[in-house]
């Protein structure tokens, strides 16, 4: 059992690996490329677009999956494949539409709207093609979207390096180029399945429609709401701070990102069989613990390494001009930590299936953040902030804690399995 869990790992963390690094590296060329307040301009852009980008998964793969494996005939699927991608390009346009509105009505500058109106491409291309993800995940056939990945991947990164040597400045640019991933992976995709599907147009089945929004609304929702809980601090934070201090608070969260990736490829690799195996409910919450605190003993001593080697990191990285972020780096370290204990927590609403719970967990988490950051960042600056993501995370491991006792109180079968 072991070595299995072993092997999987392994090959999510290499496959998964391999994207952190290559991001990595770009944002290390963009913020040496725009300095504190250009890399200011573009995270911003980025989080906007991040924010706007959930409104898409309405209809996730979570909700057409299943579907796409129990139908009966390739017209059926073609049907659902097909009714999914006008809900997600409907949502999709909605959703920029919507980030455009946000930009107008806060009068943000040139140097903010004009990159988030070329990344916001990626709202209406990656979700709505992102379907073709979900049939190659019906027929257990995920090789041709790893290739088309890495393959959009490597373009953006040689875009990007190119404009990195030849020492452009501008953010416009940079955005340009990561708009082309979103792009070329669209086009790819689509072409991918065209070539295997029927060609017929199928009728609009209005049921078909609502029944694909309806299911879709509770894990849309949650989505949304943990989306908006950790990208509202960047929000909050620009018209209240310098821009400098926002590119050194920015540069920090990059890293974490990065770093908190792990807790999710772990909580992927183990949960299969230490918690959705078992057909005991009281089993699978002692697992859920043990996952747990398994995996916060993991990310403390990751944030450990982290804080102590922040100077080395923000200099490797980022370079002199990022200095500010040394000293926040250190303190978020530490509070990322507790993202590692609320994903392992996470798994037990997952394996009870119980949407409403995570959609719960991540109000009171947003709620939370956007209080403290109100009440924190204009005396706190950007430590106000990590006061508000600390207080945010620590909130969701106390949630995952109640909701392990509150489970316990009441006979619970297992309502999945491996």
């Amino acid at each position: 059992m072991r070595r299995k869990v072993a092997s999987n790992l392994l090959w999510m963390l290499a496959d998964r690996g391999l994207q952190v690094i290559v991001g990595i590296g770009v944002v290390a060329m963009l913020a040496r490329a725009l300095g504190t307040e250009g890399f200011a301009h573009f995270q911003y852009a980025q989080s906007l677009v991040f924010i706007a980008a959930s409104i898409p998964l309405i209809c996730s793969a979570e909700v057409v999956v299943p579907r796409l494996v129990t139908a009966a005939t390739t017209e059926d699927r073609h049907t659902l494949v097909a009714h999914a991608f006008v809900i997600r390009l409907v949502a999709g346009i909605s959703g920029y539409a919507l980030m455009c509105a946000w930009l107008a009505l806060t009068q943000q500058t040139a140097d903010t709207w004009i990159p988030a109106i070329l990344l916001g491409t990626a709202i209406m291309l990656r979700e709505p093609f992102g379907i073709v993800i979900a049939w190659m995940q019906a027929r257990t056939h995920n090789r041709p979207n790893v290739v088309i990945n890495l393959f959009a991947l490597a373009l953006k990164t040689a875009l990007i390096a190119m404009l990195f040597i030849a020492g452009v400045k501008a953010v416009p640019a940079y955005a340009t180029a990561f708009a082309f991933e979103p792009l070329v992976a669209a086009l790819l995709l689509a072409w991918y399945y065209l070539y295997r599907s029927p060609r017929a147009i199928p009728s609009y089945q209005p049921p078909l429609a609502r029944e694909l929004v309806r299911d879709g609304a509770l894990f849309w929702i949650s989505f949304m709401l943990m989306v908006a809980a950790r990208r509202a601090d960047q929000l909050i934070l620009k018209p209240v701070v310098p821009l400098a201090e926002l590119g050194a608070y920015a540069a920090t969260m990059q890293v974490l990102d990065n770093f908190t990736t792990i807790a999710t490829i772990l909580a992927a690799g183990v949960a299969p069989i230490y918690v959705f195996a078992q057909k005991s409910g009281a089993a699978a919450r002692r697992n859920v613990l043990r996952v747990t605190v398994g995996m916060a003993a993991v990310g403390l001593c990751g944030a450990g390494v982290i804080a102590i080697c922040a100077e080395w990191i923000v200099g490797l990285l980022y370079g002199h001009a990022f200095t500010q972020a040394v000293v926040l780096l250190r303190l978020a370290a530490l509070a990322s930590a507790l993202i590692f204990a609320d994903v392992g927590l996470g798994l037990l609403p997952v394996y009870l299936r119980k949407p409403r719970w995570v959609a719960a967990k991540w109000a009171l988490v947003l709620t939370t953040t956007v209080a403290v950051n109100l009440i924190a960042v204009p005396s706190l600056g950007t430590r106000g902030a990590i006061l508000g993501y600390a207080v945010g995370n620590a909130v969701a491991v106390i949630f995952g804690l109640a909701l392990i006792l509150v489970s316990g109180r009441k006979p619970a079968v297992a309502t999945s399995s491996a």
